[in-house]
């Protein structure tokens, strides 16, 4: 599911490119907004392929030591469940999967030691031995798939594999984290593999669109708004991603009825922490909150919705 905040993000990064950008229109931000969830969708993709390829290699792990004319208690004992069992296999035979690692040409962006490295590191866990061990069921099936994907993606190849190919790997982590453990735990598939990663529509084409449309649109209101509540504080001064945040804030307070102003602004707080300078939190903490209760008492923020009165 693409969360709001994902959402926010999102949008904020076509703004601040059609700030940086004079040759960039709003329409060149809302075709970029849709590229950038498109994109979100093939990083999403390219991790499942990388879970999946380490977990098939168990079956060619498991043919090696067939092979060996002098086998340990290990070889005698291995076999190659992760690959086999239904979750694993369900994800192979998906035909959806293999056309998006044919477009995206997955194959191509691993290095050929890539796989076996990842794998056997991986096989030395404790993880791993458990569900070995262990009876195959789904819960297990779904747990070991969790288990090596929570390892995949806390080890350093892995993040600089991704984040070679797909820069938005650090923005998108979180949203590629939720949706990935949401299609594990679905396993084995039924249909397109996609509807267990699309993000509501409501999220990436209604809120996020007409985010970025009424922020583009009321932005000289916003400034407007803004100036006089910053105080001795030249508004050319005032850092741009700050601006946006102010602006994006003041557009989900004006224009979106449903959603409460408490969320509204500490959503914004929180971006800014991340995006924006070390003091831009309290800032944009103590800036939003006079416009809150300012733009209120004028009636300009009206909230629509049980317990969105106030």
């Amino acid at each position: 599911m693409l969360s709001r905040r994902s959402v926010r993000i999102k949008v904020l990064q076509q703004l601040y490119a059609l700030n940086r950008d004079q040759e960039l229109s709003p329409k060149d931000a809302l075709k970029n907004y849709d590229k950038s969830i498109t994109q979100s969708y093939e990083l999403c993709d390219f991790a499942i392929f990388i879970l999946l390829r380490i977990a098939e290699y168990a079956k060619i792990d498991e043919e090696k030591r067939k092979r060996k004319h002098l086998k340990t208690i290990e070889d005698q004992t291995f076999n190659s469940k992760m690959a086999t069992n239904s979750s694993t296999t369900s994800l192979s035979s998906s035909t959806t999967l293999e056309k998006a690692i044919d477009d995206g040409d997955f194959e191509t962006k691993l290095d050929k030691d890539f796989i076996r490295k990842m794998y056997r590191e991986f096989i030395n866990s404790d993880e791993f031995a458990t569900y070995l061990s262990g009876q195959t069921d789904t819960v297990g099936d779904h747990q070991i798939l969790l288990d090596l994907f929570r390892y995949c993606r806390n080890h350093e190849l892995f993040k600089e594999t991704v984040q070679d190919h797909y820069p938005n790997w650090k923005t998108d982590k979180s949203l590629v984290i939720g949706m990935i453990k949401k299609l594990i735990k679905a396993l084995p598939l039924e249909g397109n593999h996609r509807d267990y990663l699309k993000p509501m529509d409501e999220e990436a084409e209604d809120f996020g669109k007409e985010l970025l449309r009424s922020t583009i649109k009321h932005q000289k209101l916003f400034d407007e708004l803004i100036e006089p509540k910053l105080e001795n504080w030249d508004a050319e001064r005032l850092a741009i991603i700050d601006t946006i945040v102010l602006r994006m804030a003041l557009a989900e307070l004006v224009y979106f009825p449903t959603i409460p102003k408490k969320v509204t602004l500490n959503e914004y707080v929180d971006i800014s922490k991340s995006y924006s300078t070390a003091k831009s939190k309290d800032f944009i903490n103590g800036l939003l909150d006079r416009l809150m209760t300012d733009l209120s008492a004028e009636g300009l923020i009206v909230k629509e919705g049980r317990g969105l009165v106030e």
